[in-house]
């Protein structure tokens, strides 16, 4: 019992009770082969105390290329406009690749409060 109420609190500290944080994103203007602008950008849920968001791509078929991503000051904005930071934008060698954002809510202290998610195919 005693470990199954130590594993709730964990949970409750490390931003899982902010499970309702989504973020969507469209290519927009993004140009094929790493442009270094980053797709506009639509956040709900984004948990009180926020005040930087760390964003990260990752190509889901190929995994070991490293995209990066960047951190934006946040200071309630439901959306980032195209550009808001800088990255290896797409670059998918043939066909279509899924891409992954990660968005982590970051306290002042650099706390993760919340993660969000979201796949779309490129181009």
């Amino acid at each position: 019992m005693r470990t199954i109420l130590t594993c709730l609190l964990t949970l409750a500290l490390t931003g899982v009770a902010h499970a309702g944080m989504t973020v969507s994103f469209d290519w927009g203007p993004t140009k094929k082969c790493f442009d270094g602008k980053s797709p506009p950008m639509t956040l709900s849920g984004v948990p009180e105390g926020t005040t930087q968001l760390d964003i990260r791509m990752k190509d889901q078929n190929a995994p070991d290329f490293l995209h990066g991503g960047g951190k934006v000051a946040y200071e309630g904005q439901k959306s980032l406009p195209y550009g808001a930071f800088r990255y290896k934008g797409p670059c998918p060698p043939m066909g279509k690749h899924k891409y992954r954002f990660t968005v982590k809510a970051l306290d002042s202290e650099g706390k993760v409060l919340g993660t969000a998610k979201a796949d779309r195919m490129f181009p």
